[in-house]
């Protein structure tokens, strides 16, 4: 952003990234007093109302009441000439935010927008205009990757991701909110790295107390947030929501043809397109089987919040303070939580590559199924590190509220994995069992012949 402003030249930045990922905080933050106009699109709002919200936010920097436009043309054709004087005496932004939501069907807003850019803010070097929205498809599908007026027009892309545990860590310091980080990866794993969750945490709360109000009681942000996140994101969420909830079943995750007979789908672009802008929007992550394609990926449903949602808060017959205390004896919870950090450590690779000192080198992150024939046995390795020089770690996860335990019949249980991965791939590469754990393995020395590497929790919060 700080390199959008001092370049000199007129910038079309496209800011994108889920529903309260952060996006127009960032942006209020880093332009404080620079912005001289902003506009915020309204969820299923009319046309017309659109427009009248355009003629309110522009009255507000004119100090006037200007006469409401009947067209979006006659609108931007207001906003140039406000900004004409404006950007003579210093380098401006203007701000539209929740872009998606202003072009209402046959308003004809991206087409203004468009003669806009091109016609008069393209020439204005001392113009910046971000465009920002929670629908990540639509924003790539419409304007990054826009086959009309504003074709390659976008100069600047910038995706917002949800925050890792270290910045997660960070955060809550700054806040004064003083965890260990056993308590934040829990939080973290129920609601994952998103900012406006994390600042419902307060001062003095346990990750246990925080939980429980925030998601179990009446009036917790998260308690009915599920139901508003698809729908203010896409036109008709039905789908989309059927595709979250037969993944939150299958934690190992579901392929194309898997989720199609799951959720009764089509097979064709319908089904592209859903699977497109869940993963665009952040929810799921497909990733590429071991020695295989593209096409042949495995869906995961990767947003934390939502897969806590459906496991415990959609259906639990118990309501309020205490709910989550319930839970946390239970077998349910032993299952969630092996699922969830095993997530987590996925979505944390980078770091486990720095623990495993390859952070510089290039690697591939994958996972490998053998669905067993009769007789034989079935294996699922969730996350391979294959390196660029003839060497894989093979990692498996374990959540443990103490140091984990490696049993004689695990152990024989990881040496057939194995056997199983090397006979069926036909590998030649160094295999190098590697176990991710929250406390680390407390009988490692045992098998330090079939465990090459541990890793603890501490090093998912490595920056």
């Amino acid at each position: 952003m700080d390199k959008v402003f001092n370049s000199s030249e007129p910038e079309l930045v496209a800011v994108f990234g889920r529903r309260r990922v952060g996006k127009t905080f960032l942006i209020r933050n880093v332009f404080a007093k620079k912005l001289a106009f902003e506009f915020s699109g309204i969820h299923n709002a009319s046309f017309n109302q659109q427009l009248e919200n355009f003629t309110l936010a522009l009255s507000k920097v004119t100090k006037r009441t200007p006469v409401k436009p009947i067209t979006w043309i006659s609108a931007f054709s207001m906003l140039e000439d406000y900004l004409k004087p404006v950007i003579k005496k210093q380098r401006t932004a203007i701000f539209f935010d929740e872009f998606p939501w202003i072009g209402t069907p046959r308003s004809g807003f991206l087409q203004a927008f468009e003669n806009f850019w091109n016609t008069w803010a393209c020439r204005q070097k001392n113009l910046i205009v971000i465009l920002c929205g929670s629908a990540a498809a639509w924003m790539i599908q419409k304007v990054i990757n826009n086959r009309g007026g504003l074709h390659n027009r976008v100069t600047r892309k910038l995706r917002l991701l949800p925050f890792t545990l270290y910045e997660t860590e960070l955060l809550l310091k700054e806040r004064k909110i003083n965890l260990d980080q056993y308590q934040v990866l829990q939080l973290y794993m129920a609601m994952g790295g998103i900012q406006q969750y994390l600042k419902q945490i307060e001062k003095g709360e346990s990750a246990i107390q925080a939980i429980d109000r925030i998601c179990f009681t009446k009036d917790g942000l998260l308690h009915e947030e599920f139901k508003n996140l698809f729908t203010s994101l896409f036109d008709d969420a039905y789908y989309h929501i059927q595709v979250i909830r037969a993944l939150a079943k299958k934690g190992t995750g579901l392929n194309r043809n898997e989720i199609i007979k799951a959720c009764k789908l089509t097979s064709g672009g319908g089904t592209t397109q859903l699977l497109e802008e869940l993963t665009q929007s952040g929810f799921i992550t497909p990733y590429i089987p071991f020695d295989k394609t593209a096409k042949e990926s495995i869906y995961r449903l990767t947003d934390e919040y939502s897969h806590f949602y459906l496991k415990f808060i959609e259906n639990s017959k118990f309501k309020g303070t205490g709910t989550w205390t319930r839970f946390l004896t239970g077998a349910s919870w032993q299952s969630w939580c092996g699922n969830a950090f095993e997530s987590v450590c996925i979505k944390h690779a980078p770091q486990l590559k720095k623990a495993l000192g390859i952070e510089g080198v290039h690697t591939e992150i994958s996972t490998w199924r053998y669905n067993a024939k009769k007789g034989e046995q079935g294996v699922q390795i969730d996350l391979l590190i294959d390196r660029h020089f003839r060497s894989i770690n093979i990692c498996e996860i374990k959540f443990s509220v103490t140091q984990y335990q490696i049993t004689k019949s695990y152990a024989g249980e990881l040496d057939t994995k194995l056997k199983v991965f090397r006979d069926n791939t036909k590998t030649r590469k160094a295999i190098f069992l590697t176990l991710i754990t929250t406390y680390g393995v407390k009988n490692i020395n045992t098998y330090t012949g079939l465990v090459q590497k541990e890793i603890t929790m501490g090093a998912l919060f490595k920056s």
